[in-house]
C-alpha cells in the first residue's frame, strides 16, 4: 500500500537515502502543495552529499510537481553550480519551468537557459515544455526554435524541441522539424515525424 502524504513527509528525513527517494518519489505523484516546505528541507540537507544524487532528482522534479514557488529561489541557486550527474541538471530545469508557468504563465526560465544554463538545465527545460505540451508566447517559440536550430543535426537537445513542437505552427517551427529527419538517432527522427503531423509522444519521465 502507498504511503500517504503524511507519511510520505515524514519518510523524507528517513537515514536511509532509498526510503527517502521513495517518498519524494511518492510526493511527486501526489504533487500537493502541502508537501513543498518538507520537500524543500529535505533538498536542502540531501545536496550536501552528491552521492544521493538519485534522491535529489526525485526530490526536486517532487517540488517541480508540487509547485512550490518558495523553492525557485534556491533551485535557481542550484542550477547556477556544476553538478556530476547530469540528471540533477535535468531536474532543475524541469522543475524551474513547472513551478514557474503554474505560478506566472511565464517562461523567462527559457532565455536564461539557453544564454548560459548548462546542458543538462536547458534540457530539463525543455522536457518539461514538452511534457507539459505547453504552448508558449510565439516570441519564445522562436528563440527556441533558433537555438535548437543552431545545434548539431545529432545533439540531444534537439529531441525535446522537437517533442514540443507538435503543438506550435510557424514556418521555423517546420523547418527545424524537416532538419530533425536527417539525423542520425532514430528517437529524434521518430518524434520529429509525429510532431509534424501535430502529434505529441507520451512519455514517462524517470
Amino acid at each position: 500500500m502507498a504511503p500517504s502524504l503524511d507519511d510520505a513527509i515524514g519518510q523524507l528525513t528517513d537515514r536511509s537515502s532509498t526510503k527517502r527517494r521513495s517518498a519524494a518519489k511518492r510526493l511527486r505523484v501526489l504533487g500537493d502543495r502541502a508537501a513543498g516546505p518538507a520537500l524543500l528541507d529535505a533538498l536542502r540537507a540531501e545536496v550536501i552529499d552528491q552521492r544521493t544524487w538519485e534522491t535529489q532528482y526525485q526530490m526536486i522534479m517532487a517540488l517541480g510537481a508540487c509547485q512550490h514557488t518558495p523553492a525557485n529561489d534556491f533551485l535557481e541557486e542550484l542550477a547556477s553550480q556544476q553538478h556530476d550527474y547530469k540528471m540533477v541538471g535535468v531536474a532543475l530545469g524541469d522543475a524551474l519551468t513547472r513551478i514557474e508557468w503554474a505560478t506566472s504563465q511565464n517562461l523567462t526560465v527559457v532565455d536564461r537557459s539557453i544564454t548560459n544554463g548548462a546542458a543538462s538545465v536547458t534540457g530539463g527545460t525543455f522536457r518539461a515544455i514538452a511534457m507539459l505540451r505547453l504552448v508558449p508566447p510565439g516570441e519564445v517559440i522562436e528563440r527556441i526554435v533558433a537555438f535548437a536550430t543552431k545545434l548539431p543535426v545529432d545533439d540531444p537537445l534537439r529531441y525535446w524541441v522537437a517533442a514540443a513542437a507538435a503543438g506550435w505552427e510557424s514556418p521555423s517551427v517546420k523547418s527545424f522539424l524537416l532538419s530533425c529527419l536527417a539525423s542520425p538517432r532514430s528517437e529524434l527522427v521518430d518524434v520529429a515525424t509525429e510532431s509534424l503531423t501535430g502529434t505529441y509522444i507520451k512519455h514517462r519521465p524517470l
